[in-house]
């Protein structure tokens, strides 16, 4: 009796994904072309189980990780859901985190080789997915940028630990501070990718990568993956529980509240006057002030220092 038979990849049943395996290659494609393939919750979920398929399937030599249609790669976590959800309910984003860090250990920890095929935009955790494959090649239209700072939150799911020792740290100051586009040219200059093609060129380029791991024994693979693992699991998992903690208790600030929200309704945030907030003295981590005042009608506490009526009875605050 074996526990781990091959099965059809449409057993698995994603809704997010697409899934297929043949000829020694599994194509783990996200599926959500509509928001320029940004992830969701359950799309992590599914990019996990997809992965420990195509790990445990002895029929899968290489895996190839791309997103659907010519636009985008992968765009990171879908800006709305975070608004929706998880500025509302921080602690829930603590198990948010926990799925993407299931989901890119599950790419790294997969002991075989993973090509990105970058079919456009990478942005955000779409870079930090690029960043835990092994192996990307790139359509000549690609970009790539980081977007933590502009969004109001920490790059620390991949790419604050992995890019300094994939394009040096000079380099990753400029992607993480200023959250600007690099193009592929300039990504394959710096070692952020490993090869350039027209976009019309970027299936054969891949299968022709893929052939050439096929055509190396599979245990030395995996067990130089593991080797080579090794500064990115030692920058990963001595900052990854801590950035999980932090970007959860930093959903209750103002910051990403106005950078989310301002994202969702297509304006510009107001970085300057969050600022200006700080250097006159009041607050700029809370979006109505600190939970200072008391209603001295119906005794409701913490109420924001900025609020002229009670919340709960409508008295008027002193």
């Amino acid at each position: 009796m074996r526990y781990f038979e091959s099965k059809p990849a449409a057993d698995l049943k994603f809704k997010h994904l697409l899934y297929t395996k043949a000829e020694s290659v599994a194509l783990i494609t996200i599926n959500r072309p509509e928001v320029y393939n940004a992830y969701n919750t359950p799309a992590l979920v599914e990019l996990r189980e997809a992965f420990r398929d195509a790990t445990f399937d002895d029929k899968v030599g290489v895996i190839v990780l791309t997103g659907a249609g010519e636009k985008a790669f992968c765009t990171g976590g879908d800006v709305k859901e975070y608004a929706d959800v998880y500025t509302r309910v921080p602690r829930d984003y603590w198990k948010y985190m926990t799925c993407f860090q299931e989901a890119l250990d599950a790419i790294r920890n997969t002991g075989k080789p993973v090509i990105a095929r970058i079919n456009g935009i990478a942005a955000g955790g779409g870079n930090e997915l690029n960043l835990a494959c092994d192996l990307a090649i790139a359509a000549e239209h690609a970009t790539f940028r980081q977007v933590g700072t502009r969004v109001g939150s920490v790059a620390a799911g991949g790419a604050t630990q992995w890019l300094p020792i994939t394009i040096g740290d000079r380099r990753s100051r400029e992607m993480l501070f200023l959250c600007e586009a690099i193009p592929a040219k300039t990504a394959l200059d710096w070692g952020l990718i490993n090869q350039v093609v027209p976009a019309a060129e970027l299936d054969s380029a891949v299968n022709a990568m893929a052939q050439k791991l096929l055509d190396k024994f599979p245990e030395c693979l995996r067990y130089t993956k593991q080797q080579v693992n090794f500064w990115k699991d030692l920058a990963w998992h001595s900052t990854v529980g801590h950035a999980r903690d932090w970007l959860t208790l930093h959903f209750t600030d103002v910051e990403p509240y106005e950078g989310m929200t301002s994202f969702v309704e297509k304006r510009p945030p107001d970085y300057r006057g969050l600022r200006q907030r700080a250097a006159e003295g009041g607050s700029s981590e809370y979006l109505f002030g600190p939970p200072m005042k008391k209603c001295a009608k119906c005794g409701a506490k913490g109420l924001p220092e900025n609020f002229k009526f009670c919340g709960g009875c409508g008295a008027k605050l002193d």
